[in-house]
Formats: structure tokens, sequence, C-alpha cells
């Protein structure tokens, strides 16, 4: 990789399209040579619903930043997030019979691997593969056991595939807009790996990203990311609900949430002497008789239900409990007050909201809204040692695994 050359990575949001031009230095630092927001349009959780209104913003959103960095790109790398994200935990076995664990083990194992998950599904794309775990007779390995002698070896993996159709749409916006894909990251991942320390990837933590319309989250162990699920529900459903059974208009429902103590301890301030909603939320539509109690029922049915369906996805990538991993929410849905102390009761685990002091390397003041977007710069450049396809990542740099150099050539 030239280490002057422009490079572009953009996030298809619900809610925001971003953009970073950012150019690497001679030693590997970053820098951002622009940052650019627009309204999103014609994209709807990570899946392009309007080829036309989804190529008119992503050109804007690209087209500002080219402008402020004054350079023009080619090529971009693309962070989503979308529902019909499959993951998939496969373990291959080979036996060496006292033999030395050679790389050509490793390589027949993921190649294996690979061509399983492909045949099994020929409708998805593989985005992302990581290494789990490598069994050497009956013990564990974090790193690649070259040249340790076995009898037998057995690679535990975790493919994240996405539906080839979805991939097909969004490159041809891409194609549109004159500019040709990358790679594709999870959000989820590139959230993490910016957020999270090392420990926390390494012993077990669980992201949850609680967005718009959809909430995404991954459980990560030895640095790799060993299970993730996107939800088509979000903050906005919770919206949409007061709505219906309350016959508020959604921007009285938004007012409601966004001032509600998710506690539950320090609501009077909504409700009347008599348990009601006061009259002043009525902004739209006509006063009547709001109960606390209905509101309450309605806010914990459809909190209940997402980390109700997250519990289990937990309990599925191998922890008998939530607490045997350490929890963490983010995204737009993690700023309601006290939402955090709300899944630590639901969890019976400690939730923190997690947040970043911005540090770029550059005059652009940037906001957590670009935290997938840092996070996906740190991976372009240096790859992640527990990838084995970090397409664009700096061959020279220690940090990419024996795995990615197999996969990546």
């Amino acid at each position: 990789m030239i280490s002057d050359e422009p490079i572009g990575i953009i996030e298809l949001g619900n809610v925001k399209i971003k953009c970073i031009i950012f150019k690497l230095n001679n030693d590997n630092n970053f820098e951002i040579l622009s940052a650019s927001l627009t309204n999103s349009e014609g994209i709807h959780n990570g899946v392009v619903v309007n080829p036309i209104k989804a190529s008119k913003v992503i050109r804007s959103c690209i087209s500002k930043a080219e402008k402020q960095a004054e350079v023009s790109i080619k090529k971009i790398n693309v962070i989503l997030e979308q529902p019909e994200l499959l993951c998939t935990k496969l373990s291959r076995d080979r036996k060496i019979n006292g033999s030395k664990i050679q790389k050509e083990d490793i390589e027949f194992l993921l190649t294996d691997a690979k061509k399983q998950v492909t045949l099994n599904d020929s409708k998805q794309l593989i985005i992302h593969i990581f290494n789990h775990n490598y069994i050497v007779d009956g013990k564990t390995f974090l790193e690649e056991p070259i040249n340790v002698y076995a009898d037998y070896l057995s690679h535990e993996m975790t493919f994240i595939t996405m539906p080839k159709n979805n991939i097909k749409n969004i490159n041809q916006v891409f194609f549109d807009c004159d500019i040709e894909v990358g790679r594709y990251i999870s959000c989820t991942f590139a959230v993490a790996t910016y957020l999270l320390n090392i420990n926390e990837l390494k012993f077990g933590s669980t992201l949850i990203d609680i967005g718009f319309e959809k909430t995404s989250f991954g459980v990560f162990k030895n640095l790799a990311l060993i299970h993730s699920a996107t939800l088509p529900i979000g903050v906005n459903h919770i919206v949409k609900d007061f709505s219906k059974v309350c016959s508020l208009s959604p921007e009285e429902s938004k007012s409601i949430i966004n001032k509600f103590d998710f506690s539950f301890e320090k609501n009077n301030h909504l409700f009347d002497q008599n348990g009601h909603l006061k009259n002043s939320y009525f902004h739209d539509s006509n006063f009547r008789k709001i109960s606390e109690s209905l509101l309450l029922n309605i806010l914990k049915a459809r909190l209940n239900e997402i980390f109700g369906l997250i519990k289990k996805q937990i309990h599925f990538a191998g922890y008998d409990s939530p607490a045997g991993t350490n929890l963490y929410i983010v995204g737009g849905g993690s700023n309601l007050l006290n939402l955090d102390q709300y899944c630590s009761n639901f969890f019976g685990s400690d939730v923190k909201k997690i947040k970043k002091t911005i540090d770029t390397n550059s005059n652009y003041m940037l906001d957590e809204n670009f935290d997938s977007c840092l996070g996906g710069i740190n991976l372009i450049k240096d790859g992640w040692e527990t990838e084995a396809i970090p397409e664009n990542a700096n061959q020279s740099n220690q940090k990419t695994s024996l795995l990615a150099r197999i996969f990546g050539n």
C-alpha cells in the first residue's frame, strides 16, 4: 500500500451516511484528510431499497469528503450491518500422526471449511473469517501451532456472510458513482475493535449496538468475533409502539422516550398526580388519559423482546449466562437515560455504556457517529490477527496473522 495514497471508508447507516478519507504516513499512522455526513436515503438496515436515492446520497457524501480533502478516490471500503447477516461456527479436523504441524495443514483446514460454507449456501458471500481456536491433541492454542508435534489438529472458525444479491446491489450503487468497493467490513466488528481494548476482546465481551431501526451485537473472545447477529428492531420501534397504542404522533412519542428515565425511578416530570401523561406532551394530538403503567408496559415489552433475543444468542455462543462476558452498549439508543441500568437489571450483570475520546491526529472533531469508520481505518491499515481475510491489510505489518497471509494470497 502506498503510504501517501488517499483511502476512503464509508458506513451505510439508516440515519446517516458517514465517509472518511485518510492517508497513511511512513510510520503507518493515519491522518484524517476529511470527514462528511449525509442524511441516508434509499438504504435500510444496510440493504439498498432504492438504488437511485442511494446513489445520490452516497455520491453526495463522497463528493463532500473529496472536496474537503482536495483529492479524488476510485476505491472505497464499505462498513455495514444487515439483519440477513449469518454467523456460522465451524470446526475442521486433520490427522497429523506425530509429525510437525505445517502451514499447509492449516491452509487445508481453512480451505476445506470455506468450501463447505460456500457449498451449504451458495447465495451467501463470505465477508469475514475468524480463527477462534486451534485444538492440538486436546490442548487449546490461540496462535498458529506451527512446528508443534501432534497427532491431531482441530481448527475452530467463525464465518460472517451476507446475501450475494444484497452485495451486488451495493456494488452497483457504487459503480453508478464511479467508485469501486475495496472490501466489506462488519460494523459490529469495526466498532468493537475501536472501542474495546485488547483484554476485553481477548477474555470475553459482548458489544450491543442499539440503533434506530436495528440492534446489532457481537460476542468476542480470544480476539475473535465468535458470534454476531443483527435484529431488525431498534429505538424507532418503541416510538412506533407508543404512536400506535396511545394514538400519539411520532414526534410526541419521540419526545416522551427521550425524556424517560429507564431506571423507572425519576419520571415525575412526565406524569401528573393521578399517574397520567401530562398535558404538555400533547403537541399534535388531543389530550387524553394515558397512564404511566401503560407506557411502562409498552417500553418493557419491546425492550424485553430485544434483550431477550440477545440473551438467547449469547447462550448460543457458548456462555451459560451473560454474566460470563463483559457487556457494553453503544449506538444512538444507548444515549437513552439510564438504559444501561435497565440492561444491567435485565441481564443480571453490570452493563456499561462505552464511549471513547476521539483522537484522529487531525483537525477534524469527530463524534461517536464515526466510531465504526475509525475502527475500520485501523483494520484496513493493520489487519487483525485472528481474521483470515483482511484483503487490504498492510502486508508489512506484523499484526497480520498467518491465516491472513495464506487466505489473502
